[in-house]
């Protein structure tokens, strides 16, 4: 059985030609970004205009507030990834894709067309945020299927890179959401961004997800799961076998992406466009050039996370997350310092600087996660440990930010919680042996379950 093709897939997670992998990479590039920029819009939207438009009546906390409605969405990841998990690795990944695609469409869309507190008073905010917890749903069951999707259809060499397809999802789904703002506040600038120009960015998911959709039908299923399927070898209960054997694991390797999370939702939760552009802050920039200086950060995200997912290929995924750590608390230390001058140019650098290390703690990532959990409980793994590190770090990092700002009138303590965040994820990468290579196949079922984690044997 090892040694024959399935489909024209190999057991070995290799696909047969250039074209189906093409396919792969393409498609999975442009259903996270879409799945992304949906679930960006919001936050960016949070830190602009939904407090004034949906919490302000609910006094001078009504940016906490706000930011709070971004982390809540978190604490739902777990239930879309416990969903996703388990049915993704019984129906198989793709099924699980095109229904979260469309989740966090049609929620998206619907934010878009919501009355504001003046229309309809405290059923505007209840109903913002009972939307933005259906998103946070789609994105804890969208992470793990597209990166499986994509690992698992790469040959073993470049799995690194394959795996930093679906992760540059997250800066083009940034640079896609603050470019999209950015230039609603030159269509519809001033009190006209407040009264409808916030909402088009929303609308426009509607014409995303239907491109989304229509790419993902031409993919076909990971060639893991096809053979997992063929076998009759589906676990029957993976999320109570994954917690069983594997919660150490699935705990270290949450706080790996809790460690990248919070420094990245710095901009990705709203919270430096908010600081920036607020009139009764120390800074108050204008709305449209931080924006831009937003999605140039991006750019820089997207180019750090490709050149992460080449060289963990080359050196490892551990090594690879080490440097990317170091680089990253530098890039801390030197946000807010340049931030704060009040001078756009600097403001960009500071985020530039930033975006690569954060690049080099999450290009690895899904290689990294990949290889961490046994063929017949991959998606179960690598989609629960990534929603519970979501909520430990970037769930409520805004929020956290904010209050305290609030409370020290300085952004200094904002450092060195990031910086704690940070080497939190050195810690927990310290703890993990590199697995790069590891055949992900069902045939190697035995060797996937000896754990990785430093101490300890066979599970």
């Amino acid at each position: 059985m090892s040694g024959q093709s399935h489909g024209g897939f190999t057991p070995t997670g290799t696909i047969a030609t250039a074209a189906d992998r093409r396919r792969v990479v393409f498609a999975t590039v442009v259903g996270t970004t879409v799945e992304w920029y949906d679930f960006f819009i919001y936050a960016t939207a949070v830190g602009l205009v939904f407090g004034q438009l949906f919490f302000a009546p609910l006094g001078e906390n009504s940016a906490l507030i706000g930011f709070a409605t971004v982390g809540v969405s978190f604490l739902f990841r777990p239930l879309g990834a416990f969903l996703a998990g388990h049915f993704g690795d019984k129906l198989g990944r793709k099924t699980v894709l095109m229904w979260t695609l469309i989740l966090m469409g049609v929620a998206t869309a619907l934010i878009g067309v919501l009355p504001t507190y003046e229309a309809i008073g405290v059923a505007a905010p209840i109903l913002l945020v009972l939307l933005r917890i259906l998103q946070g749903i789609s994105a804890g069951g969208e992470w793990g299927g597209a990166v499986l999707m994509a690992v698992e259809h790469a040959p073993k060499a470049k799995r690194g890179i394959f795996g930093a397809s679906p992760q540059i999802g997250v800066p083009l789904g940034l640079l896609l959401a603050s470019g999209v703002m950015a230039l609603m506040t030159v269509i519809a600038p001033g009190d006209q961004f407040l009264a409808w120009g916030w909402r088009i960015p929303f609308l426009l998911s509607v014409v995303l997800i239907l491109v989304g959709y229509y790419v993902r039908r031409k993919v076909e299923e990971s060639p893991v799961f096809t053979e997992l399927a063929e076998r009759k070898e589906k676990a029957r209960m993976p999320i109570v076998q994954l917690f069983q054997k594997h919660a150490l694991l699935v705990i270290i390797a949450a706080f790996v992406f809790a460690g990248n999370n919070a420094v990245g939702y710095m901009t990705t939760g709203g919270y430096i466009q908010g600081y920036a552009t607020n009139p009764e802050g120390p800074i108050g920039l204008e709305r449209g050039p931080v924006l831009w200086a937003v999605a140039g950060s991006a750019v820089t995200w997207l180019v750090s996370t490709l050149l992460a997912g080449w060289v963990c290929d080359r050196i490892g995924r551990r090594t690879t997350y080490i440097i990317g750590w170091v680089l990253q608390l530098v890039g801390v230390f030197a946000l807010f310092p340049l931030v704060n001058t009040g001078d756009i140019g600097l403001l960009f650098a500071g985020l530039a600087i930033l975006t690569i290390g954060l690049g080099f703690t999450y290009g690895p990532q899904a290689a990294l996660y990949t290889e961490l959990f046994p063929a017949s409980i991959r998606f179960s793994g690598v989609s629960i440990s990534y929603a519970i590190g979501a909520i430990a770090g970037g769930a409520f990092a805004p929020t956290i930010a904010t209050a305290i700002v609030k409370a020290t009138g300085s952004t200094d303590a904002v450092t060195w919680y990031l910086a704690g965040m940070t080497l939190l994820g050195l810690v927990a990468t310290m703890l993990l042996r590199d697995r790069s290579g590891i055949p992900l196949g069902p045939d190697h079922e035995e060797e996937q379950t000896v754990s990785p984690v430093y101490g300890l044997a066979k599970v």
